[in-house]
């Protein structure tokens, strides 16, 4: 579980920052790179929840 909280925190950050590098420099790239961090931080997250409750239930 613990490794699944800095997967999440980690990929937050990253797609941050690449939106940030975005801003900056106008490059299209760190965009699409801030997406896709930002979908598999999602994924990730479900991941995560679905855990959560799936160990609460059983």
């Amino acid at each position: 579980m613990l490794l699944f909280r800095w997967l999440i925190v980690f990929l937050l950050l990253f797609s941050g920052v690449c939106f940030v590098f975005y801003v900056g420099t106008g490059q299209p790239r760190y965009k699409r790179l801030g997406w896709v961090a930002l979908k598999w931080t999602l994924l990730a997250a479900t991941v995560f929840f679905a855990v959560l409750i799936a160990t609460r239930v059983l």
